[in-house]
């Protein structure tokens, strides 16, 4: 169990430990309040937790014996010293907690109000509020495509599912499975025009989007520049020209090794990703540019280009 703490946009936990109110009695002692912050800084044996706080050493016996009763000290190790055993002793945890009522439900914790502010509509009270549409794997479209993009996703809903409370139907489908009806809802799409036919659908309506030519490019409508490299993606989000009541998140890339950077970028700068466009953070525009750090032949960080 941990103890959270929310404190200028960053969140900090410290594990922690429910501690009986019987045993409430124990801290009414300045004592005890001393033995504790020691062993909160080192295990010590009583005899020389004693001789630190200049206490008479039965004294602190005693208590250590109710702190462990209590469950707020642990034993660590034995060691013998001057031909006696010394029992050491640590707090079992770094907090401590009483309880005056029942725990209730809560909400899961965001770090900035911009990502909650990103990730609507498509997560509402703590359920996803959309239909995530990957492409198919199997030859499909004018270029008789196989996607390769749909188990990147796998990463992508795991995110998501970070900020749900429960998952009550499926919720993923294939581009060759998605009905009108499908369309009409909340949409993220993953993958680029090719092996996404939805997303083929929705590109000419993106302010960053898939030009097609000779080879394919990511070209941006806010800075007019082209991204030919194959490890280019963009994170979108746009109202839905299906429903203009609903919202279209796509995550895609030219090539596989786009929509992989893409995801990356959601997980690793998800922040950065909720600010919005460099050139105009009101729009939900990123492209981004994967990076092979490691050498593995798989991309895994990202630089974002605008």
């Amino acid at each position: 169990m941990f103890i959270v703490k929310k404190n200028k946009n960053q969140i900090f936990s410290i594990p922690a430990a429910e501690i009986e109110l019987r045993h409430l009695k124990h801290f009414n002692s300045e004592l005890v309040l001393k033995i504790i912050k020691k062993l909160a800084q080192q295990e010590l044996y009583p005899k020389a937790l004693a001789i630190e706080l200049g206490e008479h050493e039965q004294k602190v016996y005693y208590h250590i014996r109710n702190l462990e009763k209590a469950g707020i000290v642990v034993p660590t190790k034995t060691e013998r010293i001057k031909g006696s055993q010394a029992k050491y002793y640590t707090l079992a945890k770094k907090g401590f907690f009483f309880r005056f009522g029942e725990f209730e439900q809560a909400p899961k914790l965001l770090k900035h109000k911009a990502e909650l502010s990103f990730l609507s509509p498509f997560i509402s009270n703590g359920q996803l509020n959309s239909i995530i549409i990957t492409g198919s794997p199997e030859p499909h479209g004018p270029s008789k495509a196989r996607s390769r993009d749909g188990y990147y996703g796998i990463d992508l809903a795991l995110f998501l599912g970070t900020f749900l409370d429960f998952v009550p139907r499926l919720n993923v489908k294939l581009d060759t499975e998605a009905t009108e009806t499908d369309l009409k809802q909340n949409l993220i799409l993953i993958g680029g025009p090719i092996v996404n036919k939805v997303t083929q659908q929705i590109n000419p309506a993106l302010p960053v989007f898939f030009e097609r030519g000779e080879t394919t490019a990511i070209r941006s409508k806010l800075t007019g520049n082209t991204y030919p490299e194959d490890e280019m993606g963009l994170i979108v989000k746009v109202n839905s020209p299906f429903n203009p009541s609903k919202s279209v998140l796509v995550v895609a890339g030219k090539r596989h090794a786009g929509t992989r950077a893409a995801i990356v970028g959601i997980l690793k700068h998800f922040e950065d990703v909720a600010k919005g466009n460099k050139q105009n953070p009101q729009i939900m525009a990123k492209v981004v540019e994967g990076f092979d750090l490691d050498s593995d032949g798989i991309v895994d960080d990202v630089e974002f280009k605008e």
